[in-house]
């Protein structure tokens, strides 16, 4: 198999110049980014170094995996799975197939969940994190909120195992309770948290309509957990049952959170026009898209 990149020890610029090659001949976006990447995890160096040693002679053993994943990359499979990392909020989170991989824009979550919370962020909070997946958003809210104890959930005990690494990882595990659940269903038990008992709900939703499948990069379509990015065929059919959650969950003025894809907008501000909602807020990322929606429960 002729995977574009020579398995004898090269120099490094050699190696990334015919791998860069070889990804954009298989029409896989950000090529250079890729294979960038992929080549500071073979050599467990940053980008820094690499443009500092352009000449520097890798070994048989390092341009052989060097290759493999670079041929697997062209495949299609996401480079944060070949990796075994993504960056969020500034900290560095383990991921793997069987769990979502962390998006810029839901950082936006964290800032709007933060901007609500006011002068309350050293108080003893709770919050529950629906369908936590890596636990990027439990994990980041740990971090900029001392005080607060918080629930994760999700149907995946693949993505809880990631999730729970990544807490111990960035030890916050002590102050983040992990359940397989679907909301917050499996923790409504004798010892689960009463109703009305959060003073914070947050989530990254499945929010991809099935009937969009056809338009998503094949990296997430063929390769990302499904149950993590299809919610029915139009993409909006989770929302209904989240948002009854949340108002099973919040204390009378605890705030909602929650992400929506780029069309969702108008149905969720329409199921949150009920009297029992207030003070609706929707943020935009940095695409000008309304991405997440915020609001209090009043009971």
């Amino acid at each position: 198999m002729n995977s574009g990149v020579d398995r004898a020890a090269g120099d490094l610029r050699a190696a990334l110049r015919s791998s860069i090659a070889r990804l954009e001949v298989r029409n896989v976006p950000s090529a250079l980014l890729a294979a960038e990447l992929l080549l500071m995890h073979v050599l467990q160096r940053d980008r820094a170094w690499l443009y500092a040693h352009p000449e520097y002679e890798l070994s048989t053993e390092a341009a052989a995996a060097y290759a493999q994943l670079i041929e697997r990359r062209s495949k299609g499979l996401p480079t944060q799975y070949l990796t075994g990392r993504q960056e969020f909020w500034g900290l560095e989170f383990a991921v793997g197939p069987g769990v979502l991989i962390p998006r810029p824009e839901t950082e936006h979550v964290i800032e709007v969940a933060l901007e609500r919370c006011g002068r309350r962020r050293t108080e003893p909070l709770r919050i529950a994190d629906l369908g936590t997946g890596s636990g990027c958003i439990a994990i980041a809210l740990a971090q900029e909120l001392p005080n607060a104890r918080i629930i994760a959930t999700d149907i995946s005990a693949v993505a809880l195992d990631y999730a729970q690494r990544n807490a111990a990882r960035h030890e916050v595990d002590a102050r983040i309770q992990f359940l397989v659940a679907n909301l917050l269903e499996a923790g409504r038990g004798l010892s689960g948290p009463p109703k009305n008992s959060f003073d914070m709900v947050v989530s990254n939703p499945p929010y991809v309509g099935r009937n969009d499948a056809a338009n998503l990069p094949r990296e997430v379509r063929e390769h990302e957990p499904p149950e993590a990015l299809f919610a029915g065929e139009t993409g909006f059919e989770i929302y209904p049952a989240l948002i009854e959650e949340a108002s099973k969950s919040l204390r009378p003025n605890g705030i909602f959170v929650v992400e929506i894809g780029y069309d969702g907008a108008d149905y969720v501000r329409s199921l949150l026009s009920a009297p029992s909602w207030s003070e609706l807020i929707v943020t935009r990322d940095l695409a000008g898209i309304e991405r997440v929606i915020s609001t209090r429960f009043s009971g």
